[in-house]
């Protein structure tokens, strides 16, 4: 199988086949752990980077990061799940003569309370941060990308999206959710030329989960693990590279990518 065209050395080959110069990314999310690594990641490809969130020091960091490895990128303070937030990015996007290439979808909540203490605050306040955020901007920056015909969409699903997890019920509902809506907006827009696809990191420890990861539940984590460890988010770059790649990616969606170190291929 030939390789992108014009790649006389092997640094050359990689830079066409996962290279994102010229692109624009909006990374949902983009100012917590793992979100703002995701914007590192495509930064250091190329792409152009709009850090989004509602931590404007944080994604200040991210963005300060970025500009010192001779990347580009920009803070967008915004609320996840307000439509009139992300309608206002998009049209920013299109009034700049740019267009909106990778998103980004990693904005997410998480809380360990027992199920019958579950109010109908917390659980619509999680849903909402978890699910109806991926909604949002599927349908105001997703419908910008399906009108120009191209882009790569990426949400951040979970584990407990295939397999509930213990001490999480809410999380687990949300996110398997994003899943199927993940192949339900594949199978809508993959002729229109927009891939969706979805990550589900297995155990990297970020503000969202860190109250639930008590000494006990650490132990569980890792004897359930066979890398016998957590993940780092530099070791998502590489899935993430692939999804947003348009060489890379190209036949791709519909799928979720997951990397865990090998949590999901354990039995006992």
């Amino acid at each position: 199988m030939s390789g992108p065209a014009d790649s006389s050395s092997p640094s050359d080959y990689l830079a066409g086949l996962f290279g994102m110069q010229g692109t624009t990314s909006v990374i949902i999310g983009g100012t917590g752990t793992l979100g703002g690594g995701f914007a590192r990641t495509l930064a250091a490809a190329g792409s152009h980077a709009i850090v989004c969130g509602r931590g404007e020091a944080a994604g200040q960091e991210v963005v300060d990061d970025i500009v010192a490895a001779g990347g580009t990128a920009e803070m967008r303070t915004l609320d996840a799940t307000d439509r009139r937030d992300l309608q206002a990015l998009a049209e920013d996007i299109a009034n700049d003569d740019r267009r909106c290439d990778v998103l980004i979808n990693a904005a997410g909540i998480n809380s360990a309370t027992p199920y019958f203490e579950i109010d109908d605050d917390e659980w619509s306040r999680i849903l909402r941060v978890n699910l109806d955020a991926v909604h949002l901007a599927c349908q105001t920056i997703g419908r910008e990308m399906v009108r120009e015909g191209h882009g790569a969409i990426i949400n951040i699903a979970s584990m407990s999206a295939m397999t509930p997890l213990s001490r999480v019920f809410t999380y687990s509902v949300s996110k398997a959710a994003v899943l199927n809506l993940t192949r339900n907006l594949a199978r809508e827009w993959a002729e229109a030329g927009v891939r969706v696809n979805a990550l589900s990191p297995g155990f990297f420890p970020a503000e969202q989960n860190r109250s639930v990861l008590d000494d006990d539940r650490v132990s569980a984590i890792l004897n359930h693990t066979p890398m016998n460890r957590f993940g780092s988010a530099e070791e998502l770059a590489g899935a993430i590279l692939l999804l947003a790649s348009p060489t890379a990616g190209r036949f791709i969606t519909g799928e979720n990518v997951v990397v865990d170190g090998g949590f999901s291929a354990m039995t006992i």
